[in-house]
Formats: C-alpha cells, sequence, structure tokens
C-alpha cells in the first residue's frame, strides 16, 4: 500500500477514526498491530509471515537476556539475535549477488560456471525493520533499556505502519516507551501532522515524480546521452531521490503525529551541508546514527592508531553501502563517501561550529563549500541511479568531458528554451530550493503555522492546487527507497 494511493487516502482516515474512538492503549495497540499488517500485507501477505518472525525472535531473546547476568550466556542469546535476523537479511537480499559474483569470478579464471540464481523476492522494508529490531536486541543486551513485557506492544512497536517500510528507523528505546504509555492527541499535533503529510505529498508528486522522466531520459542509455544532458540527469536525480525519501519521511512522521507519536527527524535540508560530514549528519538521520552506534562505535570509533580510525570510517560506510543494495556500485558508493569523509578529515576542513550557515545569502566561502558537497554527491548518486558500474564509470568520463564542451551545452540551452516541460520542470526545482533556503530553520519547509492567516492560507491552496495537478498528468512511481 502506498502512501499516495487512493488505497491509503481511504485507510488512514478508517484507522485513525476507529484510533480515537478507543480509549484503552492496550485496544488501540491491538489496533495498530492488526492494521499495520494489514498495511504490509498489501503488497504480499507473505512479508507478514518473515516480519513475525523476526519480532518474535527479538522479543523472546529480550525476555532471555532480561533474566539472566551470566555474560557467556547473554552473548549467546545475542548472537542468536545477529545470526537470526542478519541471516534472513541476507538470505533475501543477497544471496543471488553472492551466487552470481562466485559465477563472474569463476569466469575470470576461466571456469564457466552455469549455478544459476534463486527466484527470490526481496520483501519490502525488510532493512529497515531488521535494523530496528536489532537495535531493540543490542540495548537490551547492553542494559540502556528494560525488556518489554508486552508482545503486544512490541508487535507494534516493529510494524508500525508509518515508518515500517522506508523509515525512519526507529529506536526501541524512542519508540516502544510511546506505545506502552497513553497518548494525548491536541490540535497542534493533528494540524501540525496534516502540514508535514501535505510538504511530504508534495516533495513526491510534484517534484520527484516531475523529475522522474528527465532522470529515466539520461540514465536510460549512457552511451547516446551527451554529457551535458547526463549533467542535467545527475543533478535532478540528486533532487529526485532527496524528496522521494524524505517525502516518505515527512508522511511517515506527519501520520504518526496524528496517532499522538513522534518519529525521528530523518533529514535537514542536506544539500545545504559545506562537507560530507556534515551531509551525512543531515541525511538518512536515523541510519547515520545506527551505523554510528552499532556499527562505527563497537569497531573502535575514533579510539586506537590513525590507521585503526580510518579502518572504522571506511568499513562503516563500505557496510552502509552494502545495506544500501546487493551490488558492486553500492559498495562502490560507500567506499567514495568513506574516502572523501577520511580525506576531509586528513585537510581538517570538515564544517565546525554551527552545522547551518547564516543569513539569508551565504557567505562565498560557504557557498563554495556547499556546491562542492553537492557536486560530491552527486558524483557517488551516479553509483545508485546507473544500471552497472561499467554505466557508472562511462557517465562520470562524459560529466568530466563535458566541461569544455561549449558546442553541447549550447545545444542543450536551446533545448532548454524551447522545451516546454523541461523549461517549467527546472523553474519548480529552483523555487523548491529558495523556498527551502529561506525556510531551512523549520523542520520542514510548510511549517509556517505561526505566519498569519492571510499568508498561510494561499500558501496551503496553492500547494494542494499543485500536488492535485501534478497527480493528474505526471505518472507517479513507487518510493525509490523501497527496494532497499
Amino acid at each position: 500500500m502506498h502512501f499516495t494511493s487512493i488505497t491509503f487516502l481511504l485507510f488512514l482516515p478508517l484507522v485513525l477514526i476507529t484510533y480515537r474512538c478507543l480509549r484503552s492503549t492496550r485496544h488501540q495497540n491491538i489496533l495498530l498491530l492488526v492494521t499495520s499488517y494489514v498495511f504490509y500485507g498489501w503488497w504480499d501477505y507473505r512479508f507478514c509471515v518473515l516480519m513475525l518472525i523476526s519480532s518474535l525472535l527479538d522479543f523472546y531473546v529480550g525476555q532471555a537476556l532480561s533474566r539472566t547476568d551470566d555474560e557467556r550466556r547473554r552473548r549467546r542469546w545475542l548472537t542468536l539475535s545477529l545470526v537470526g535476523n542478519l541471516g534472513l537479511l541476507a538470505t533475501f537480499k543477497y544471496l543471488n549477488f553472492c551466487i552470481e559474483s562466485f559465477q563472474e569470478l569463476g569466469r575470470l579464471f576461466g571456469f564457466n560456471m552455469s549455478t544459476g540464481t534463486l527466484d527470490i523476492i526481496l520483501p519490502v522494508g525488510i532493512s529497515f525493520y531488521t535494523f530496528q529490531t536489532m537495535s531493540y536486541t543490542i540495548d537490551v543486551y547492553r542494559r540502556d533499556l528494560k525488556a518489554s513485557d508486552s508482545l503486544i506492544d512490541f508487535l507494534a512497536f516493529v510494524s508500525f505502519f508509518p515508518q515500517l517500510v522506508a523509515g525512519p528507523i526507529e529506536r526501541a528505546i524512542d519508540l516502544l516507551p510511546q506505545l506502552q504509555r497513553p497518548r494525548v492527541i491536541t490540535l497542534e499535533d493533528s494540524a501540525a501532522g496534516v502540514r508535514r503529510i501535505l510538504c511530504g505529498f508534495f516533495k513526491k508528486i510534484v517534484i520527484a515524480d516531475s523529475l522522474a522522466s528527465f532522470v529515466t531520459d539520461g540514465f536510460a542509455n549512457p552511451a547516446a546521452a551527451s554529457g551535458p544532458q547526463l549533467v542535467i540527469a545527475t543533478m535532478m536525480f540528486a533532487f529526485q531521490i532527496y524528496c522521494d525519501f524524505s517525502a516518505y519521511s515527512d508522511i511517515a512522521i506527519g501520520t504518526a503525529r496524528l496517532f499522538g507519536i513522534q518519529l525521528t527527524q530523518n533529514f535537514n535540508y542536506p544539500y545545504f551541508s559545506r562537507s560530507l560530514q556534515e551531509f551525512w549528519q543531515r541525511w538518512h538521520i536515523s541510519l547515520s546514527t545506527w551505523f554510528r552506534d552499532y556499527v562505527y562505535i563497537p569497531l573502535g570509533g575514533n579510539r586506537g592508531t590513525a590507521m585503526q580510525r580510518h579502518r572504522n570510517v571506511l568499513l562503516t560506510f563500505v557496510i552502509s553501502g552494502i545495506w544500501h543494495g546487493a551490488a558492486w556500485r553500492f559498495l562502490g558508493w560507500g567506499a567514495l563517501h568513506g574516502t572523501v569523509l577520511l580525506t576531509e578529515n586528513a585537510a581538517r576542513k570538515s564544517a565546525r561550529g554551527k552545522n547551518e550557515a547564516q543569513g539569508l545569502i551565504p557567505t562565498p566561502t560557504n557557498a563554495f563549500k556547499m556546491v562542492v558537497t553537492f557536486i560530491i554527491v552527486c558524483l557517488g548518486w551516479v553509483m545508485f541511479r546507473a544500471d552497472t558500474m561499467q554505466d557508472a564509470m562511462l557517465i562520470w568520463k562524459k560529466l568530466a568531458m563535458s566541461i569544455l564542451d561549449t558546442e553541447q551545452w549550447l545545444a542543450l540551452a536551446a533545448q532548454y528554451s524551447s522545451h516546454g516541460p523541461l523549461f517549467y520542470t527546472i523553474n519548480l526545482l529552483v523555487t523548491f530550493v529558495l523556498a527551502e533556503w529561506v525556510l531551512r530553520h523549520r523542520p520542514f519547509p510548510l511549517e509556517i503555522g505561526h505566519w498569519p492567516m492571510m499568508a498561510r492560507w494561499p500558501a496551503y491552496t496553492l500547494v494542494m492546487w499543485l500536488i492535485v495537478e501534478h497527480a493528474d498528468r505526471t505518472e507517479q512511481s513507487p518510493f525509490i527507497y523501497f527496494q532497499f
């Protein structure tokens, strides 16, 4: 069930009305549990079985951890949880990749191995809820969190439908207590939730889906595309994936707030970052902090020798790349980010002090840093969007060669001025970026409840009109991060 589908627009009010009619926290949690499994099973009911297995495993492991102080037994229970969850994830996400890589390796040495692959469907959201349940077990093992005594509450925590499929990845220490206590839903909660949902719909339908066709045209056949065309397609993909993914987070956070539940802020205007370090403080925050707390710090963090610290950073980013997808290009994406971050640290160019450029107009230094960081991020996104690593390398080559290709840039400028949809989309994107810059001190761009009524209601009306207008004429596509 997609957030932007008619089915969800009928599903949400029905669940919300029923939820608010219930007075018992337990009954509300049962409703959330049942409706979350309905929401998830809408894609394929078999997915629910895997999520239930992972949830039951970690619930009972948490119970076992709470009943013993024997460190050897506790380590065994934790190992069972990690092996079980990572085993499920590896089977459904990485098994075919390992088989194909084994075949390629054999061919390099002259062996023509035809082992075939398995017909495995990747369950939607498995990477997200697996990390969520693992963080619960690890926190209980570390004694940072008391094990849940209620199976209903725990199952509702894992399956909570607003953030189930593509995050934010919630920690049990933040979300579980909210499910265990009575929720008080204020008028401000409801108004802020609706504004955030509206912002998410705008980002997804008006911006991301409008950019999708131009991105597809550029990346479909890199060999035939010109360098300037690939430059525009790459920049458009950067905003497509940002608006698409942050839109899901906005809708999830807004929907949760309608139920009286606060979710983690997942994006904080990442393309205004002045370094890659700052970018990762602003992009997919719930994932980057997960890797920091459960991978980077256990590896040693910033302790040890310089070589060990560099290893920890690089390994964390490589693992993050593999988490995103079972392909060498994702591993390369993680390695690129890790290498650039190490280079920043070595050159002492990481952002210092406040993580935000102040003032309406950025200083030349801040503007330069933001542009350089954006270019580095875009080069990484090429590996995300290209079909193969070979295509990514071809695109990089064309991007580099296009810098001095005046003739092709003039041809693209002529196309830009004469191509109505392209002209409209680029101007819409520029307007969106400027609006984000002006409103970047707010949690999300449409958080304008403090504006006078005569100003905010025309803004709401314009946003809703644009959503309806683009929904009629733009082909809607699934959220990009469903594939991860």
